[in-house]
């Protein structure tokens, strides 16, 4: 299988692309400096900050799936979740590749957006402490990230593409552990957490898993 890996430098992007070559799988990287990649792998140099480029393109051409950890790490890259989707999103139609599952986060299903102007008040699978004491002040101070999230939930619902939506809670540098539970469409009661490594491992099964398309995926230990 080949597979595109975006962000493949950032915390989950390492997971996805240390687990995809330990598979024995075929991979492209997109990612702004190809020289700080931990695997030797064909790369390609794209600031999707700026939107659509051929180099994104080329990078997209062929694969089988489109894996995204694309998500801002600073205040500065706030913005580059959505526009950066948009711009794969574009790419993926052009080349004729369907099929991509990117990031988000578990608060995004109560985060008002332009395609979501009246979100409910609380996910069904959040207990009293995460509805009540933790999501509000995670909303609070991740304000902007969250917003930039629930933008590019957004642009891959209206993209035409076969997508799915992974929202993990706070995210660990634990093991891969692979004992972490899973619910279309909520979060999960009591999940506070989940390894980078175990959400990878979650992506890379979902690319052939037809139940998830079209789906936001709730993840947690």
């Amino acid at each position: 299988m080949h597979l595109t890996i975006v962000g493949a430098t950032g915390g989950i992007g390492r997971q996805l692309l240390e687990q995809a070559v330990e598979a024995g799988q075929q991979v492209t990287a997109v990612v702004r400096n190809p020289d700080a990649l931990a695997r030797r792998v064909r790369a390609f140099s794209v600031d999707l900050a700026n939107g659509d480029s051929p180099s994104l393109r080329s990078a997209i051409a062929g694969a089988d799936a489109i894996l995204s950890g694309l998500g801002a790490r600073s205040a500065a890259d706030v913005g580059v979740a959505a526009r950066g989707t948009r711009a794969i999103a574009e790419a993926m139609r052009a080349v004729g590749v369907n099929r991509i599952i990117v990031v988000s986060a578990a608060p995004i299903g109560t985060v008002a957006s332009p395609g979501r102007p009246n979100p409910p008040r609380h996910d069904p699978g959040d207990g009293f402490f995460m509805r009540h004491v933790l999501a509000p002040l995670l909303k609070a101070a991740l304000r902007r990230h969250y917003a930039d999230l629930a933008r590019m939930e957004d642009v891959l619902r209206e993209s035409g593409i076969e997508w799915t939506i992974v929202r993990p809670p706070r995210l660990s540098n634990g093991a891969r552990r692979r004992h972490y539970r899973t619910a279309l469409g909520r979060n999960l009661r009591r999940g506070l957490s989940i390894s980078r490594a175990d959400v990878a491992d979650f992506m890379l099964h979902a690319v052939d898993d037809p139940k998830t398309i079209r789906q936001v995926i709730g993840i947690a230990d």
